[in-house]
C-alpha cells in the first residue's frame, strides 16, 4: 500500500472509530429516521461528514419544469421556503443522512448557524435523534 493509501486509511479509520455514530431505520415519529448506532455525548457532531455539504438554490417555477417523481423527491428531502429550493450540488442520487432526521419539540441535536449539528444532551444507543425544525429553520412546520 502507497504511503498516501496507507494516509487515508488511517484518517478512515480514526473516523469510524471516533465520528460515526449513526445510521438509519424506521421510524415511529415519521417514515425513516436517524437513529444513535452506540451513545453519543453531549456537544458532539453525530453526522460529521468528509463531504462538504453545499446546496444550490432554484426557484420554484425551475423546479416545476422537472419530472413530477423527481419534484416529490425534492419535496421531501431538500430545504424549501416561499423563495427558493436548495439542492444539494452532489445531486439527489447520493444523500446526506441529516435530510431523514425528524422533527421533535424536544430535540436531542440542533442545527447551527454554519449547517452543522450538535447534540444537546447525551443520546443513548438506539434513541431517535431529533431536531426542533422551527428553531433550526426559524418558521413553524404543521405537520
Amino acid at each position: 500500500m502507497s504511503q498516501s493509501n496507507n494516509k487515508i486509511k488511517n484518517a478512515l479509520f480514526e473516523h469510524l472509530q471516533h465520528e460515526v455514530y449513526c445510521r438509519l431505520g424506521v421510524s415511529p415519529l415519521h417514515g425513516i429516521g436517524v437513529f444513535a448506532l452506540r451513545a453519543i455525548p453531549k456537544g458532539v457532531n453525530p453526522l460529521k461528514s468528509w463531504l462538504k455539504n453545499k446546496e444550490i438554490k432554484f426557484s420554484h417555477e425551475e423546479i416545476k419544469q422537472l419530472p413530477k417523481s423527481v419534484q416529490k423527491q425534492i419535496k421531501l428531502f431538500c430545504y424549501y421556503d416561499k423563495k427558493a429550493v436548495e439542492i444539494p450540488v452532489m445531486g439527489m442520487n447520493t444523500m446526506d443522512m441529516a435530510i431523514f432526521l425528524n422533527h421533535s419539540k424536544k430535540p436531542n441535536i440542533k442545527m447551527k448557524k454554519d449547517g452543522t449539528f450538535i447534540s444537546i444532551r447525551a443520546i443513548k444507543m438506539g434513541e431517535e435523534v431529533t431536531m426542533d425544525y422551527d428553531h433550526s429553520f426559524g418558521e413553524t412546520h404543521i405537520f
